[in-house]
């Protein structure tokens, strides 16, 4: 199972027609956006999503229509425009002044013609770099690869879990995943967040073993492991993009 991130999300109407037309295009405002439409029988309602390519995928649940997704997707101008701009500014250099996430933070990264500091890390550069993003990742990659395992198996010992393996993994859609064989992967990217947060990101994944599904029952796992999971949540909702 995985917890993935959130996107832009909204109930389906209870009574909708099956099937429509799919274009290849959707106007959005004054743009046009290139768009697959994808129905997924676990949905529950409508989902929008847009590519690392810059185009739109709507996911649509079974029994609803694709014109009511698309009505959905034609009123996102405002959330489409912020999603843009955001990748934008995630797409160009990393360089002094340029804000990051660490521990639930928000710093601005100090650089010089040798270095790159940010609370009390420091990262020593091989030359002189127009952009130094890529020596900032590795850099959380050796870190999270030191602390997030540990805590792992610390937090299935706590509740009586045995776990196979757990790795670190630099994945673009998902916090952290657990296989049929209790396999645990969590992104990096969890030092960004705050450590309660990044916590729940791994009971949430610890609490598939005992339970391979989102059902209620899954969520009372949850529930009585995280008492602050909805806060949680809520931060994922909130910053979660901001991290990729």
């Amino acid at each position: 199972m995985q917890l993935v991130l959130p996107w832009l999300t909204m109930r389906r109407a209870p009574k909708a027609s099956r099937s429509a037309k799919a274009p290849s295009l959707l106007q959005v405002g004054t743009e046009t956006f290139p768009i697959a439409i994808a129905r997924h029988r676990r949905a529950r309602r409508y989902v929008l999503r847009m590519t690392p390519e810059g185009g739109l995928r709507l996911t649509v649940p079974r029994g609803a229509s694709i014109e009511g997704g698309l009505a959905f997707a034609k009123k996102q101008g405002a959330w489409i425009a912020r999603e843009q701009a955001r990748r934008q500014a995630q797409a160009g250099p990393w360089a002094q002044g340029t804000v990051v996430w660490f521990r639930g933070a928000r710093l601005p990264l100090v650089v010089d013609a040798v270095t790159v500091a940010f609370a009390d890390e420091r990262i020593t550069l091989a030359g002189a770099a127009a952009d130094v993003r890529p020596a900032f990742e590795a850099h959380m990659r050796t870190l999270a690869t030191a602390e997030l395992p540990p805590r792992c198996l610390d937090l299935a010992r706590d509740h009586g879990l045995t776990i196979g393996r757990v790795s670190v993994r630099n994945q673009r859609s998902r916090w952290g995943s657990c296989s049929t064989r209790g396999a645990i992967a969590l992104n990096w990217r969890l030092l960004q967040m705050p450590p309660e947060v990044s916590d729940y990101v791994i009971l949430h994944e610890l609490m598939h073993i005992r339970q391979p599904n989102h059902s209620r029952q899954f969520w009372r796992e949850v529930a009585a492991v995280c008492a602050g999971w909805r806060e949680a949540e809520r931060w994922l909702r909130a910053h979660g993009r901001e991290l990729l």
